[in-house]
């Protein structure tokens, strides 16, 4: 039974791409009209309705991401609805995904998300839109950033959106097994370190990287905040990391692995909290 989730989890996977999406990414955008009652959402014709569910989270899911980012979006999001696979396919590389940022900052959203994970609509729009921030500022997937923190701070923003499919206790029992998100690694615009880099599932990658960006958060979110704001001015994370804490990223957040190798649990960050 449990091998049976896995491989229904590992169709579906957790949200948003962790690859630069192939030319289609760029393909114009003239197959979707705005949405009467919100022209920040666009349309696949003939899917209003389900744009209409998009337009009554948006509100929330732009309001949370502001307060985590502790920034307004740059410029107005736009959110673009794919009611038909055609239609999310014609735009991302990957297309089992239920929601993607591809290059040019453009935000789709799955037709998954209308049916059978429609449940997830709000934590997955939350999550896109919180790299749409960041991308808006910064470029898309800039490699300055690593992906684990990239990742993890979108997770935590969105009350764990895009890593639901691993749970803390799950995440935590991969470290003590060996198996962790690897923060010496250096991404650059050719190569950024995912999930296998570090021996770990993209499920197991997601939550431990969102259980590490929190930990850094409920420390001191003073230093959190200043690194965020620097972050988003387009400092490279390893220079605002040492400007910040005086120390790299893999020094200061020993702490939360020795936490969850010891016997007192790591303390966790509420998620996305102003």
């Amino acid at each position: 039974m449990r091998q049976a989730f896995a491989a229904a989890a590992l169709a579906l996977l957790a949200g948003c791409a962790l690859t630069v999406s192939d030319p289609r990414a760029l393909a114009p955008l003239d197959s979707f009209v705005p949405l009467a009652v919100d022209t920040r959402v666009w349309v696949e014709p003939g899917y209003e309705a389900y744009g209409a569910r998009v337009a009554a989270a948006l509100p929330a899911a732009i309001a949370h991401v502001e307060a985590a980012h502790y920034l307004p979006f740059a410029r107005t999001p736009r959110v673009h609805v794919c009611g038909t696979d055609a239609c999310f396919q014609r735009y991302v590389l990957t297309p089992k995904l239920s929601a993607a940022v591809v290059p040019d900052n453009r935000l789709i959203l799955s037709p998954n998300l209308d049916g059978k994970e429609s449940h997830r609509l709000s934590a997955l729009l939350t999550h896109e839109l919180a790299h749409l921030h960041l991308g808006q500022r910064i470029g898309h997937y800039h490699p300055t950033l690593p992906v684990w923190f990239h990742e993890g701070w979108a997770a935590l923003t969105a009350d764990g959106g895009g890593a639901e499919y691993v749970s803390d206790a799950q995440a935590l029992a991969a470290i003590r097994a060996g198996r962790r998100v690897n923060l010496g690694a250096r991404d650059a615009p050719g190569k950024r370190h995912r999930a296998s880099a570090s021996g770990l599932s993209i499920f197991e990658f997601y939550r431990q990287a969102m259980l590490l960006v929190g930990w850094l958060k409920a420390q001191d979110e003073a230093r959190f905040r200043h690194l965020v704001l620097a972050v988003q001015d387009n400092v490279d994370f390893e220079i605002a990391f040492w400007d910040i804490y005086g120390q790299a990223p893999v020094g200061r957040l020993a702490g939360f692995f020795d936490g969850v190798l010891g016997d007192n649990p790591p303390v966790q960050a509420a998620p996305a909290q102003p």
